[in-house]
């Protein structure tokens, strides 16, 4: 008897490998896991890899207690990077992710052909329905279009209905990074569905209510957790117990960065939904997405936010405004352009 989604998998980890990393025939191609991820989202990826003619190769890890840089100490730092350097292209789908860790940042510096996907937590049920039943083309012409928009602005402001109220300069230096979909080119990638622009920092000014998810540390919310912010630092936090649990997780870094705000990401992929996974709460369509701490050097040149560690929290039914100009209003898209666009997306 068939298992849950059998058939639909194997087709979601070939649009992976084929269409959006295009693996070619030799290319070694690293699949990165941890205790807390699905083999089967592992295996079917590793048997499409093979099948393609690339030499798949699965690192399974324990699962560390942290994210990003916190991780470190329970990571085989210098084996897991040395692997990472002499590959051509890298999924990771652990839970606990490595992205922004020692291996992720020496690999990236070091290896310049090296493809790097951000799958972390993924299971079956979420890739079929974010990857395996996405229009990737359609999805992607869309998503390049409201990129360009926003690439072209100066000013943006998000408001939502549970009380963000936010507005900040785009810092044209920084990278604007589309995930469209597609990972065949070296770089840093997510799944597709997000639009990630990095602030001039110092601009950020207002408030930010996560009314989603906020990961690490809660998962989804039970209630609503307000950010105070000025010139592009925390500098209230409020809401319920949850809200403590974030200051406090926040506060035991013991790092002043861990209060900045990173940068902030439109969620458009039409199969996500809110499931305390971040991945996916972050692609859910019409959320905003903030992340605090951490960003790579190579997004924001010349030093990034040298943080401990990062988190991302999601802000529901957005509204958006591009230098005055409103293009999305509580999660709808109210552009003509981009509603012609959207039309056979969702």
């Amino acid at each position: 008897m068939a298992k849950f989604y059998e058939y639909e998998l194997g087709k979601a980890a070939d649009i992976l490998v084929n269409k959006i990393f295009k693996l070619k025939e030799g290319e070694t191609f690293i699949i990165t896991a941890d205790t807390e991820s699905d083999e089967r989202v592992v295996t079917a990826t590793a048997r499409s890899a093979f099948s393609a003619g690339a030499k798949p190769m699965v690192i399974w890890l324990a699962s560390p207690l942290g994210v990003g840089k916190a991780a470190d100490p329970m990571l085989p730092v210098a084996s897991l990077t040395a692997a990472l350097k002499h590959a051509d292209a890298w999924v990771e789908f652990n839970n606990q992710w490595l992205l922004y860790s020692t291996p992720f940042e020496k690999a990236m510096e070091e290896n310049k052909k090296l493809r790097y996907l951000c799958l972390v937590g993924m299971d079956v049920d979420m890739m079929v329905r974010t990857i395996g039943r996405v229009d990737k083309e359609k999805l992607s012409l869309f998503l390049k279009k409201i990129s360009s928009r926003t690439g072209e602005a100066k000013v943006m402001r998000v408001t939502t209905p549970a009380g963000t109220d936010v507005s900040f300069e785009i810092e044209p230096k920084n990278t604007l990074a589309c995930d469209d979909g597609s990972a065949h080119q070296p770089g840093i990638y997510m799944l597709a569905g997000q639009i990630n622009v990095i602030p001039r920092w110092e601009t950020i000014e207002g408030t930010i209510v996560f009314d989603g998810a906020l990961s690490p540390p809660c998962g989804m919310l039970e209630h609503p957790v307000t950010l105070k912010v000025e010139k592009g630092k925390v500098i209230g936090i409020s809401g319920g117990r949850q809200a403590h649990q974030f200051s406090d997780w926040l506060s035991g870094h013991n790092d002043p960065n861990m209060f900045r705000m990173a940068h902030i990401a439109y969620g458009f992929n039409p199969g996500a939904k809110l499931t305390g996974n971040i991945l996916e709460d972050e692609r859910v369509w019409g959320a905003t997405e903030w992340g605090l701490g951490y960003v790579s050097p190579l997004e924001a040149p010349p030093d990034g936010i040298n943080a401990v560690s990062h988190s991302d929290g999601i802000c529901l039914k957005s509204s958006v405004w591009l230098d005055g100009m409103k293009i999305m209003d509580n999660g709808v898209i109210t552009d003509e352009e981009l509603k012609e666009m959207i039309k056979d997306i969702i």
